[in-house]
C-alpha cells in the first residue's frame, strides 16, 4: 500500500527515464487505472451538464472539480503500480475549438465541437484571442488545479485536439476534406494556422504550470516526460490517404514535434493506415495507441506496435484487456519503450492482470 500522496513516489521517475530511452529492462512500465472512459461523467461537476444541450464557459466552475479529482487521483494509494498521477483540465471538454469559436454540444457521456462551417475569408480573421472566455476558463481551471495539488501532484494541459481536427471543425468535418483537392493552398494555410494556435494555448498554459520531479507531464495517459511534452493528435488523419497526409499533414506534425523535445501523438486504429507516413517523422518521439472498446482485435494491432518498436520509438498502449489478449503483447512485443496504461474495473482485475506483465 502506497505511502506517498496519490502514490506519486519519486522513485518512479526511473521507469519513465527507462521507457524514454529505451533502456534494457525486465518488464514495460505499467499503470493500471479504475476510472472510466467518460470523464464526463466521473465528475459531479460536469456530471449535471448533461440537463442541458450545450456548454458554456460560465458553466464550469473549477473548483468544484478539485474534490472528485483528487478522490479519483487517491487509487494510487491503492494500486501499486509505475505511474505518477495528476491532473488537467476537464478531459471532456474540447477547448481548442470551443476557444476558436465552436458550439460545444453536450452529448450523452461527451461532448462535441460543433462544426462552424466558415468560408474563407472568415478564416483568414481567425486566431487566438485571449480575452475569449474559453481561453480565459482554461487557464483559470490550470491555476485552480495548481493551487489545489500544492505540489501533491502534476498538472497539465488538457486534450487538445490537432490541426487535422481543428481544420475540420473550422471548415466542416466533410467539405474540409474536399478542399485539399478544391482549395489545396487554402486547406494548408488553414493546417498550418491551426497548429500555430495549437502551440500558443499549450506555452501559454506552460506559463502557470510548474515542473513535477523536473519534468512535464500528461495527466490523459499519466506520462511523466524529462523534458517539455505535447500531446499530439489528429483522429481526422483516419480519412487521410498516404498522399493526402504527405503533401498536407505531414510536414505540419513535423514542425509540432520539433518543437518539443519529449512529444508524442495520439493514434486510433483508424489512422494505421497511414502509420508508415507518421513513422516517417523522425521528430516524431512517441507513439500513443488506444486499444479502442469497438476497435479491431488485438492480434490484428499487434503488427501496427512492432512496426513501431522497429522503428526504435517509445510505445503507449492504453485500454482494456482481456488477460489472453495482455499475454499476446506480452509476448509479442519488447519491454523496452513500451508503457501499458491498463484500464480495469476491479481491484481483483488488477490482481489478475498482475502476474502476466511481470509485477
Amino acid at each position: 500500500m502506497a505511502t506517498v500522496p496519490f502514490g506519486n513516489n519519486p522513485e518512479k521517475v526511473e521507469g519513465y527515464r527507462a521507457f524514454w530511452e529505451l533502456a534494457d529492462v525486465k518488464r514495460p512500465l505499467v499503470g493500471f487505472s479504475l476510472k472510466s472512459w467518460f470523464p464526463l461523467m466521473e465528475f459531479e461537476a460536469s456530471a449535471k451538464w448533461q440537463e442541458y444541450d450545450y456548454l458554456t464557459p460560465e458553466m464550469i466552475e473549477p473548483e468544484a472539480f478539485v474534490e472528485d479529482q483528487e478522490r479519483l487521483l487517491r487509487e494510487g494509494e491503492q494500486i501499486d503500480d509505475d505511474i505518477f498521477r495528476g491532473a488537467s483540465p476537464s478531459q471532456a471538454v474540447p477547448w481548442l475549438c470551443a476557444m476558436l469559436g465552436s458550439p460545444l454540444r453536450i452529448l450523452p457521456e461527451s461532448i462535441l465541437g460543433e462544426d462552424m462551417d466558415l468560408e474563407w475569408d472568415e478564416i483568414e480573421e481567425l486566431e487566438l484571442d485571449k480575452e475569449n472566455p474559453w481561453f480565459k476558463k482554461y487557464i483559470e481551471f490550470t491555476k485552480v488545479l495548481v493551487e489545489s495539488s500544492a505540489g501533491r501532484y502534476p498538472v497539465s494541459h488538457g486534450t487538445l485536439v490537432g490541426p487535422s481536427d481543428l481544420a475540420g471543425v473550422v471548415r466542416g468535418r466533410n467539405r474540409n476534406i474536399f478542399d485539399m483537392y478544391d482549395e489545396p493552398e487554402k486547406s494548408s494555410d488553414l493546417l498550418w494556422k491551426t497548429a500555430r494556435i495549437f502551440v500558443e494555448v499549450l506555452e501559454e498554459q506552460r506559463r502557470h504550470i510548474p515542473t513535477y520531479h523536473g519534468g512535464y507531464f500528461d495527466a490523459q495517459y499519466q506520462l511523466w516526460t524529462p523534458g517539455p511534452t505535447i500531446r499530439m493528435q489528429e483522429d481526422a488523419s483516419g480519412l487521410f490517404s498516404p498522399e493526402l497526409y504527405r503533401r498536407f499533414l505531414q510536414p505540419v506534425d513535423r514542425w509540432l514535434a520539433s518543437q518539443y523535445s519529449h512529444n508524442f501523438i495520439h493514434l486510433h486504429s483508424t489512422s494505421m493506415h497511414i502509420l508508415d507516413c507518421f513513422l516517417e517523422i523522425e521528430e516524431l518521439r512517441c507513439f500513443q495507441v488506444n486499444n479502442d472498446v469497438s476497435g479491431p482485435p488485438i492480434a490484428k494491432m499487434v503488427p501496427y506496435f512492432q512496426a513501431i518498436q522497429r522503428a526504435k520509438r517509445p510505445l503507449l498502449i492504453r485500454g482494456s484487456f482481456t488477460p489472453d489478449e495482455l499475454r499476446l503483447l506480452m509476448d509479442s512485443l519488447s519491454p523496452r519503450g513500451l508503457y501499458l496504461y491498463i484500464m480495469v474495473e476491479s481491484m481483483e482485475e488488477i490482481e489478475q492482470l498482475r502476474p502476466i506483465v511481470g509485477m
